[in-house]
């Protein structure tokens, strides 16, 4: 067939091996369904952010960012563009579901043979020990004449791309029992004072997204946590994407990971409406979750907490770029996202004793979390050394194998990377928190109350304080990056943890790959963001 003639490979859309562990059982049925995303590039390139720099507006200053609608008609994607794909996809026999400027996508249903045909792949059967996954290998393909307007696809391939990054505190590594003994476990009200965040604030007018790649979260757990904090239960609704839905199963899956999130963000902004993007854990999934969630002109999120990732090496390079271009977007629009580092120390969890940095927490745009051990006595914190039980539980942090190093780090002292090879790249994470499950957060999943860590922790925590920065300044702190590196680095807004190190690299004075600029003092930094 004509449309099938003079094709030209994607770049970056390379599938390498199958996960590990994994068999290849047959063919895909070729009148199974599936549904993928065709990102489509930007009408005009965006190669700088908008003017952030502080603008006089009246008796304060705020940051300039574009609207929604704004981005939409500037940097969506062109209309025609999106015909030309929509018109492809219909002469190989694929249903046109929706087409969306704004988040640059188009997306596609269609039986398997007909999506292998139009995307020049082979699709086969997978099964390892998590389950199975529809898998393919090499790279994608259109023809010639699209190549230019195309992004990335995703969705072909279906495997687990991310991990949610918490971690439950075992019984044997629970400290600080005997009397006067430092507290080793925290409710979100105790860490944010303990972190010194506006207590004249609870989060009224602003929206926190979150972004879940399986589990669910149960009202009744809600009213009974929010209820033993003497808090009014927070407004929280769900977005389904991709089919994703709130789907409650057991504590020890990745509900620990969706209460943790709204239990620490509602309890650190307890008036802030919260929004959770259920989606698949495939690409596709995970990248319509955050495109939905930036450009969600009903909710409005103002700042986004995504506590799931994986090392690098683990995604293809279409993948990382169209995260990466997405999270561009939020920066452009004033959306702070918060990500987790990463659980695996500085190698990620990948077996291969080499150092890993986690992604999407890699990405220049996002503010990366990383996470402390932190013991309190009474109203004040005792001590906060870099978390590090063991390579399997350690904060995340390192330096990009992917991604150059910002202009906002070039001056902060950033190591390069420390396996393969000495590279210099974006450096994380930006800052810390407490993380380590010994001194973790106390949480209610599933009918119980137990007690969880992990970075997975820090991000709705940083997203929290966020919200109520967000709430005094009367506009979005938007990309703050820039100015963690720049005006706000010497102003008393973060307690610098100088102890310990994640494997590969160790905490110091100032910036640091373990736990960045430290933990946050909030009142200080609202100063310093005011100023």
């Amino acid at each position: 067939m004509a449309q099938f003639q003079n094709r030209t490979k994607i770049p970056g859309s390379e599938r390498g091996a199958p996960l590990h562990g994994a068999r290849v059982i047959g063919p895909v049925p070729s009148d199974e369904r599936l549904e993928v995303t065709v990102r489509v590039k930007r009408r005009t390139a965006l190669a700088s952010l908008p003017d952030q720099s502080y603008q006089s507006d009246g008796p304060s200053s705020k940051r300039r960012y574009l609207t929604r609608e704004q981005y939409a008609s500037q940097y969506g994607a062109d209309p025609a563009d999106l015909a030309k794909v929509e018109a492809y996809a219909k002469a190989c026999g694929l249903v046109v579901v929706e087409s969306d400027p704004a988040r640059r996508s188009v997306f596609l249903s269609g039986t398997a043979d007909k999506i292998g045909q139009a995307f020049g792949t082979v699709l086969e059967q997978h099964e390892h020990d998590g389950g199975t996954y529809r898998g393919r290998s090499g790279e994608l393909s259109v023809p010639a004449e699209l190549l230019p307007l195309i992004e990335g696809v995703f969705g072909i391939d279906d495997r687990p791309v991310a991990t949610p990054h918490f971690q439950q505190q075992r019984p044997e590594t629970s400290i600080g029992l005997a009397p006067h003994a430092a507290q080793s476990a925290y409710t979100p009200p105790q860490l944010g004072a303990l972190y010194n965040f506006p207590s004249d604030q609870n989060g009224t007018g602003q929206c926190i997204g979150i972004i879940e790649l399986g589990g669910g979260y149960r009202t009744a757990d809600l009213k009974a946590y929010f209820g033993k904090l003497q808090m009014a239960v927070p407004n929280v609704l769900t977005v389904r994407v991709d089919g994703g839905r709130n789907a409650p199963s057991t504590a020890q899956g990745a509900d620990g990971e969706v209460m943790l999130d709204i239990e620490v963000a509602g309890a650190i902004a307890p008036k802030a409406r919260i929004a959770v993007y259920f989606a698949p854990n495939t690409d596709k999934g995970f990248l319509d979750a955050l495109t939905k969630a930036i450009h969600d002109s009903t909710n409005k999120p103002s700042v986004l907490s995504i506590s799931w990732g994986s090392a690098e090496i683990n995604w293809t390079a279409q993948a990382k770029t169209s995260f990466n271009q997405a999270l561009q977007a939020a920066a452009a629009l004033g959306v702070t996202v918060c990500v987790a580092a990463g659980d695996g120390g500085s190698g990620d969890g990948v077996a291969d004793g080499k150092a890993h940095a986690d992604f999407p927490a890699s990405s220049p745009y996002v503010l990366a979390c990383g996470g402390t051990k932190l013991l309190a006595a009474g109203a004040k914190i005792a001590s906060e050394v870099v978390w590090n039980e063991s390579s399997n539980s350690a904060t995340g942090g390192g330096v990009s194998d992917f991604f150059d190093t910002p202009d906002y780090q070039l001056k902060a002292g950033v190591p390069l990377s420390a396996y393969p090879h000495a590279r210099a790249g974006r450096a994380l994470p930006d800052v810390g928190g407490d993380a380590d499950p010994a001194t973790g957060y106390q949480v209610r999943v599933d009918g119980q109350d137990m007690v969880i860590g992990g970075t997975s922790a820090v991000a709705p925590l940083w997203a929290g304080l966020v919200a109520l920065m967000n709430q005094r300044l009367g506009h979005a702190v938007g990309f703050i990056n820039p100015l963690l590196y720049g005006s706000v680095r010497n102003t008393g807004s973060f307690q610098d943890v100088v102890d310990g190190n994640n494997g590969a690299f160790a905490a110091k004075p100032g910036w640091d790959a373990c736990t960045g600029w430290g933990s946050p003092n909030g009142v200080n930094l609202l100063q310093a963001i005011k100023g």
